[in-house]
């Protein structure tokens, strides 16, 4: 297949007006070259919600995410819509529309925030910092321009099926420079299913990629690296899951889901 024709610049998105986008090399999947990533495009639509009608006293709380197909790369659009408007709770959605399809459909739940300092707790545990982390060069293992544009660092006793690694996006997410740094690390958050892999990509093995992202969050995120504590599980039947700890360096703030097929190729 050609490839599709892409922006230039040291960024992951080309914004040309009224909600389209163009996708540069550097958002490259690691499946197929002529597709992007899902981890910066789900940061593209993470950022639309956030400028989507915003509210003082909503933040959101939970990103749902739907690969309805191939994300195809080059020039795409951006939909936003409100499907269930509150006082307290408010449920919106933004879809990725390229080539006539929706390639990507993301919701996301807006809750109302108040003052629980009193009973907070987080049970989960804290992950390796980076002084204790080696440089890992994820491109050894995932071919794409997406990989290559990260800096990542692998902590301590990390093995197929099971690691922690640090990571930061190489480029802003669009040519505007402007995103959150709730945007920017949520779209580092789909990488997670390829930091530990069961079995090795390549010829002759099995490809495993996901479905969805589902993404909760108990503390908005903050900084420009994102951690990933994560766990690959693969099933007998064909479906495995990709469950991870989701940390900035404050520590841990939510944990995300990834739903695979496991197939032989």
């Amino acid at each position: 297949m050609d490839l599709p024709e892409l922006a230039e610049g040291d960024f992951y998105y080309q914004s040309l007006g009224d909600g389209k986008y163009r996708s540069t090399i550097h958002v490259q999947g690691a499946w197929n070259p002529h597709e992007q990533h899902m981890a910066p495009a789900s940061g593209l639509l993470a950022e639309a919600l956030l400028r989507h009608e915003p509210r003082e006293d909503l933040r959101m709380a939970r990103i749902s995410y739907e690969i309805l197909g191939l994300i195809p790369g080059g020039e795409f659009h951006l939909e936003t819509t409100t499907l269930r408007p509150g006082k307290t709770i408010e449920l919106i959605q933004a879809e990725m529309i390229a080539n006539g399809r929706t390639a990507i459909r993301a919701t996301a739940w807006r809750m109302m925030t108040s003052d629980t300092s009193e009973v907070a707790a987080v049970e989960d545990t804290t992950m390796a910092p980076r002084s204790e982390c080696e440089v890992w060069d994820g491109s050894t293992v995932w071919p794409g321009g997406y990989i290559q544009s990260l800096e990542m660092a692998v902590a301590p006793n990390h093995r197929p099926g099971s690691g922690q690694v640090w990571i930061k996006p190489g480029y802003p997410l669009t040519d505007a420079a402007d995103s959150t740094d709730l945007a920017r690390l949520i779209g580092l958050v789909d990488t997670s299913n390829g930091i530990a892999a069961r079995v090795a990509p390549g010829e002759n093995t099995y490809a495993f990629p996901n479905l969805d992202l589902q993404i909760h969050m108990y503390r908005i995120p903050e900084g420009e690296w994102l951690g990933l504590d994560n766990s690959v599980t693969f099933g007998t039947d064909g479906i495995g899951l990709t469950s991870t700890v989701l940390h900035d360096e404050q520590g841990p703030f939510g944990r995300s889901e990834q739903i695979l097929t496991v197939r032989k190729v």
